[in-house]
């Protein structure tokens, strides 16, 4: 009967321990697998600064190398009133002017005035071969709020106690220079200016920092001889250098002769390859006799 008495009340400890062992493996577990915030680094969400540029002067320029200026400040542009987008034009005005700072949008567009300048041969173009984008002021006018003024009468301050004259460390004597065993190195000469072959009145020097003109047709030349496609992108490249060339040589740049050379055979390498190149041929002929003509 005992026995009996027991057995149940054995039974139900038995439980009750098993139910309050699985309760606390439980939270322990909820507990351990609940991440720390604290741990989690901070992100920031402040948005970055856009890129500024700053628009370059390119009034009296050949709108050829206008262009290329452009292009390289990363800037598209449009021709506007004047005259048209020929290679050898000039630029004689700019729209916005130079030093403005723009926000870099893609490719701010600058608009141009062009006036006529020597043969209007060729195809001329208009606009940058790339999408222009709108013009956004880096330098936008913010209002500023005016602060209020609180008049504060404040008591006048102790006039500070004269403070004691410091001494003055006694001055070391010069050191005697010593021999030097380093080989003196002599500076380098800088490299002179390219003289122009001849001058032409109202256009400005050929740019020092630019590739010579034989340089420039030889690279040209080079790189229709890796057998590119006539793509849209790869010929007005090809048409781009090869105005470059010829403006530069009608305008007396050094050994303008010599590219225009070299670009008559870069023309003939294009006609063979893609079918194209015999106007262009021709204009780098009548340019390499009247530079021949004018350095005689």
């Amino acid at each position: 009967m005992r026995m009996n008495a027991f057995v149940p009340r054995l039974v139900v400890l038995a439980v009750v321990w098993l139910l309050a062992t699985a309760t606390l493996t439980l939270a322990a577990g909820q507990k351990m697998s609940t991440p720390s915030t604290s741990a989690l680094p901070a992100v920031s969400h402040a948005p970055a600064a856009p890129a500024v540029l700053v628009v370059p002067n390119v009034r009296g320029q050949a709108y050829v190398f206008a262009k290329g200026i452009l292009e390289d400040g990363g800037f598209g542009w449009r021709v506007g009133a004047g005259a048209k987008g020929y290679p050898g034009n000039t630029v004689v005005g700019q729209t916005p002017a130079a030093g403005t700072r723009l926000v870099d949008t893609g490719a701010p567009r600058i608009m141009l005035k062009l006036a006529r300048h020597g043969a209007q041969q060729g195809i001329p173009d208009a606009t940058s071969p790339y999408a222009a984008t709108a013009l956004k002021p880096a330098d936008a006018p913010k209002r500023a709020k005016a602060a209020k003024v609180t008049h504060v009468t404040r008591a006048p301050l102790a006039a500070p106690a004269p403070a004691k004259p410091a001494v003055q460390p006694k001055p070391k004597p010069a050191a005697k220079p010593a021999a030097s065993s380093k080989r003196i190195v002599k500076p380098i000469a800088k490299p002179k200016f390219r003289t122009p072959d001849f001058v032409v009145p109202d256009v400005k020097p050929e740019p020092q920092n630019e590739l010579p003109l034989p340089d420039r047709a030889e690279a040209l030349d080079r790189w229709l001889a890796t057998g590119p496609k006539p793509t849209n992108a790869n010929v007005a490249r090809w048409l781009y250098q090869h105005s470059w060339i010829v403006t530069g040589a009608e305008y007396g740049w050094w050994h303008g002769a010599e590219a225009l050379e070299i670009l008559v055979g870069a023309d003939r390498r294009a006609q063979s390859a893609w079918g194209i190149g015999a106007r262009s041929e021709t204009a780098a002929r009548k340019a390499l006799a009247e530079v021949r003509a004018r350095t005689r």
